[in-house]
């Protein structure tokens, strides 16, 4: 598997120290190219397309892989996936980097819509580029988590970003990784991903999910170490939760989203204080 971080010479430069110069090895987040590819159709004319090119931390490749096409629209949930593989690409080197995931789906799976067409590669920054019509995020989701009867104390609600960053391994080392969190109601963290990408730190998690067989997240809440983005609403939308949870601050298209598909959208979040931005109800004191 590819490296999760890599270690890179750096000089620190700190005017007030007794060295203001100091040359020293850094360790740094790790960021490579994932290409998925998903192999679909009639057993006499099945053909492998192109989905994606996604800059990402390497690590949980096939859950990244499978949280994208579902949070993208592409598959339902984990059901139509036969199997997931990285294909053997090489380097300048001719070493192999497992960069290259191939997903294959199952005799008579089809895709639930087709990839979106991107003309540019997907940087690890990068969600839905260019796509702002809430009313697809509306029509492409499977659930209603408007109607999801999750409660959870708000005092369990501020302490998720802590109960997430000590988790948060690759962050500890580089101070340059984003993670994502899938939490019950009574604050337990089931699962955390990280990644150079919010976003892909969110399909990771979420991709996760599908392969346990838990979606959609119904009574669950998504966690992010992030600002809460358009794109970490719609995922939390495709995914089923009803609660996205993030560290830092919302967007207007993100307030927007969630208030239309009833998802209760809390950022600004620090141990003892959060700010609810929609759906304020599900935060209830027991």
């Amino acid at each position: 598997m590819g490296r999760v971080t890599a270690r890179v010479r750096a000089t620190r430069l700190d005017s007030s120290a007794p060295a203001p110069r100091l040359d020293r090895i850094e360790t740094v987040a790790v960021e490579e190219p994932l290409q998925i590819r998903v192999e679909h159709g009639p057993a006499q004319a099945r053909r492998r397309e192109d989905v994606a090119v996604t800059m990402r931390t390497p690590g949980d490749d096939f859950d990244l892989a499978l949280g994208h096409l579902i949070t993208e629209g592409v598959l339902d949930d984990a059901t139509a996936v036969a199997g997931m593989m990285h294909c053997t690409d090489v380097d300048a080197d001719g070493s192999p980097t497992f960069n290259v995931v191939d997903v294959t789906l199952r005799a008579g799976a089809v895709l639930a819509a087709r990839p979106r067409q991107r003309t540019e590669v997907v940087t690890s920054a990068c969600g839905i580029c260019g796509t702002d019509e809430i009313a697809a995020i509306a029509a492409a989701s499977r659930y209603a988590v408007d109607q999801d009867a999750l409660r959870v104390d708000p005092e369990v609600v501020a302490g998720l970003p802590d109960a997430l960053r000590e988790r948060q391994k690759g962050f500890s080392r580089t101070g340059g990784m984003h993670a994502a969190g899938i939490a019950t109601g009574d604050g337990e963290l089931l699962a955390v991903r990280e990644d150079v990408g919010r976003h892909n730190a969110a399909d990771k998690v979420i991709g996760w999910a599908a392969r346990e067989g838990l979606l959609p997240l119904r009574g669950h809440v998504l966690v992010v170490s992030a600002r809460a983005s358009f794109e970490l609403v719609q995922k939390a939308v495709m995914a089923g939760a009803p609660m996205l949870v993030a560290v830092s601050a919302p967007t207007s298209l993100a307030v927007d989203l969630a208030a239309a598909e009833g998802l209760t959208l809390v950022a600004f979040t620090r141990a003892p204080r959060c700010t609810v931005y929609t759906r304020a109800e599900r935060l209830a004191g027991r």
